[in-house]
């Protein structure tokens, strides 16, 4: 029987971060459940310049992180380019598939380095709980299939992705399969917030791991309770703060979406390490 080898990318340079906290615990409980030897390594991508060794894994999951996705100058930035590549064009020529799942900060640098449209600063930090619309597309994505439209996501940004390149899109077949709310009343073009970058790559603005005890620990951080109130204000604040742990919002996402990007990566290599024997 194949064992299935996860990477975990964390992309937070050295910032603690309830994010990481909450990939390792859905990542460890897929351990748990799983019939199958899994092992778990993470490797420290910007603060100790790890990257993993794309043959040596099945399934990659790279967090959000802090700080501008554009280039700065680091070693490990050339790195995760090389690394995104590699398990792109892997996937091309090979039929033992490997898995990838980018998450906001990972989600920017994906989109930047395969030249998807403009990743910019937002007017101000972004902070909370958000519904996030279904594309057409999303709504054939086996990711959101028990998700409602919209589903509700835990934002932490400050840069957005708009004005998307079809044509690029098109050229690598890639799908944009989530956006922003909409709202007629600002004059502003609605954020990308999830592709489909292949078959087996997938990428979310929003964090698809974030748990309700997560967000408490965020909001005791005046940048993020400031950010949350100066977007919705004050009574939107306190009633997201009341409806945190409702079941269909966060905690609905959360059991939805990485678990089932774990399970079918899972199932996928399983059958085509069967077919290889």
């Amino acid at each position: 029987m194949k064992d299935i080898r996860i990477a975990l990318l964390d992309m937070n340079n050295n910032h603690v971060n309830q994010g990481f906290r909450n990939i390792k615990e859905i990542s460890e409980a897929f351990k748990e459940n799983s019939e199958e030897q899994v092992s778990i390594d993470i490797f420290d991508v910007r603060y100790k310049n790890e990257i993993p060794n794309v043959e040596d894994f099945d399934i990659f999951i790279s967090s959000g992180g802090p700080g501008n996705p554009h280039r700065e100058g680091h070693e490990w930035e050339d790195k995760f380019a090389g690394f995104l590549d590699e398990v792109y064009s892997h996937n091309q020529y090979n039929e033992d598939k490997k898995y990838l799942f980018l998450i906001c900060h990972s989600f920017q640098l994906a989109s930047i380095h395969w030249e998807l449209g403009n990743i910019c600063k937002r007017k101000s930090y972004s902070f909370g709980v958000m519904p996030v619309h279904k594309t057409e597309e999303g709504n054939q994505e086996f990711l959101f299939k028990n998700l409602p439209d919209p589903f509700y996501a835990v934002d932490s940004r400050a840069f957005q992705f708009i004005e998307p390149n079809q044509e690029r899109f098109e050229e690598l077949g890639m799908k944009i399969t989530a956006i922003e709310k909409f709202r007629p009343h600002i004059n502003l073009e609605r954020a990308v917030m999830a592709i489909r970058f292949s078959d087996e790559i997938f990428g979310t603005q929003f964090h698809p791991e974030a748990d309700p005890q997560g967000m408490i620990e965020n909001l005791k951080d005046e940048k993020n309770r400031d950010a949350m109130i100066e977007n919705f204000g004050m009574e939107k604040y306190l009633e997201t703060v009341d409806r945190m742990d409702d079941e269909d919002k966060i905690i609905l996402t959360r059991s939805q979406i990485l678990p089932r990007f774990l399970q079918s990566a899972k199932k996928k290599i399983l059958k085509g390490a069967e077919a290889m024997v």
